[in-house]
């Protein structure tokens, strides 16, 4: 099973405190759902229509887990202290297997 990766990135930053509200709160419920950062930071590199935002990975074993942890009481209660004080892209995709022979 090839699972699922999370990307977060933050487009604009319009207040730190509850950005980092958000953050505080993020990381814990978004492990008890089942998510592994993999890549957090800004981009080491960005290239054509690339920005050097700050991005993060996150897997998951399946799109519907990374959904329901979107959905999860402790990753929506950090979405309420973040509030208005960021800009986000966030997308959800499937991973596909490595191994194109199986």
């Amino acid at each position: 099973m090839p699972g699922a990766y999370w990307i977060n990135t933050v487009r604009e930053v319009r207040d730190q405190d509850k950005l980092d509200a958000y953050v505080r709160l993020a990381g814990p419920a978004i492990a008890a759902a089942g998510g592994t950062f993999v890549a957090r930071g800004t981009a080491a590199a960005a290239f054509e229509a690339g920005v050097a935002e700050r991005t993060a990975i996150i897997a998951f074993d399946s799109v519907e887990e990374a959904v329901a942890a979107y959905a999860s009481v402790g990753y929506q209660a950090a979405l309420a202290a973040l509030g208005d004080g960021a800009v986000r892209d966030i997308r959800i995709l499937a991973a596909v297997d490595p191994d194109p022979n199986r």
